[in-house]
């Protein structure tokens, strides 16, 4: 075990560069149109970024367009309302309450269930904080089950 570095992710950086490669062969204005067409298929923007990647080899969508793929997705007006992560957290704790559910005893996954709400709630405030979230959304969980079975 390495006692010399902190725990957590592997440190790694990105190297520091001030425009797209050389090699990336698309404009701004065609990864706007790819980001377009994606999105309209139903992907999220992590997955986006991924299919960008590992099919079309942008490496970054913000060194090439100069903007977020976020951004690019909110000015098509194609952004999700709800951020990803949050959501992704929300879909989490729609599968652990159902679990609960058919196992009422299970312990561990009450615990479970409590940190990725507190997460929720968490992430939530920040959210509002910055505006991403309007200042009346809650977190409610059968709420949460109907916005999850409807985007799936």
């Amino acid at each position: 075990m390495n006692k010399k570095r902190p725990k957590g992710s592997s440190h790694s950086t990105r190297p520091v560069r001030a425009g797209a490669p050389k090699w990336v062969r698309f404009t701004d204005e065609e990864i706007g149109v790819l980001v377009e067409e994606l999105a309209k298929r139903g992907y999220g923007p992590s997955m986006i970024g991924l299919i960008l990647r590992d099919q079309y080899g942008v490496p970054l969508v913000r060194r090439v367009a100069n903007k977020k793929l976020t951004q690019i997705l909110k000015e098509k007006g194609l952004a999700p309302e709800i951020p990803e992560d949050l959501f992704n957290l929300i879909r989490r704790a729609v599968r652990v309450r159902k679990h609960m559910f058919n196992y009422p005893r299970d312990r561990a996954a009450k615990r479970g269930l409590e940190e990725i709400e507190s997460k929720i709630r968490r992430l939530s405030t920040y959210y509002k904080r910055t505006g991403r979230l309007s200042l009346d959304w809650t977190y409610d969980p059968a709420k949460a089950e109907l916005l999850v079975t409807g985007a799936s």
